[in-house]
């Protein structure tokens, strides 16, 4: 037993309030377990340098840690990004791109800032989740104004964290099991149950493919049960808790 009570292959409790930011063109405050973090999108009439010629368009994020996220002031901004940072932007930004036809969005940039309010492990999978409700919202009300033609999501996205602590699976580690951990990884898979990317690492010793197996098995039960809940919440509810949240 964990030390909230969960079973190895159980998820922490999740909310999700969007429209979170009014002048934003899509928001959400998510929270997964103790961590909270806002996504917000943000579309604008423009792309990089790179895409002016291509008539294509761009989804983008940025990743940040507010200073007092972790309990002690922490040192930089977004403005001065870590490498650890830079590498999470690039991570969620990678998983909204690959569910978006860019496109069908014509020559505008989508971007996704991500702002860690609480952390408690797993900020990027959290980011992921809750930027894909902030770009589908924010894309909805594009459309709504005759923006677009075509709606450009392909599909959905959604990530959790698994590992490996004392030799036993765990999914969507909080802090305490994430800094224990032998094995780290991050997954991110589509609504349609398909791989966008796999993050992991052996802190220590290397693991084999049995513990991979389930690790990735744990993974998609997850992903599967925050795909749910992100078609419910998109369907009907501004604010959508799951069972055990408080």
């Amino acid at each position: 037993m964990r030390s909230d009570g969960r079973a190895p292959d159980k998820l922490r409790p999740v909310r999700i309030e969007r429209g979170w930011l009014p002048a934003a063109q899509g928001s959400v405050l998510i929270h997964t377990g103790r961590t909270r973090v806002l996504c917000a999108a943000s579309i604008t009439e423009r792309v990089p340098d790179w895409l002016a010629a291509s008539g294509q368009g761009w989804v983008t994020a940025e990743y940040g840690m507010l200073p007092a996220s972790t309990g002690r002031r922490r040192e930089g901004s977004r403005f001065r990004p870590d490498s650890r940072s830079q590498e999470i932007k690039r991570f969620i930004g990678r998983c909204l791109r690959a569910i978006t036809d860019l496109d069908a969005i014509g020559r505008r940039t989508v971007w996704i800032d991500c702002d860690v309010i609480e952390a408690d492990g797993g900020t990027r999978t959290a980011s992921v989740t809750g930027a894909y409700i902030a770009l589908h919202d924010a894309l909805d009300k594009l459309a709504q104004k005759g923006g677009i033609t075509k709606f450009p999501l392909t599909d959905s996205v959604a990530a959790v964290s698994v590992g490996l602590v004392d030799e036993k699976v765990l999914l969507d580690l909080d802090y305490r099991e994430d800094s224990a951990a032998e094995v780290d990884m991050n997954i991110a898979m589509t609504g349609s149950g398909k791989f966008i990317e796999i993050q992991g690492t052996a802190e220590q010793d290397p693991f084999d493919t049995a513990v991979l197996d389930k690790m990735i098995g744990f993974a998609r039960k997850g992903i599967g049960e925050l795909t749910g809940f992100q078609r419910r919440c998109l369907g009907q509810d501004a604010v959508l808790s799951s069972p055990g949240d408080g």
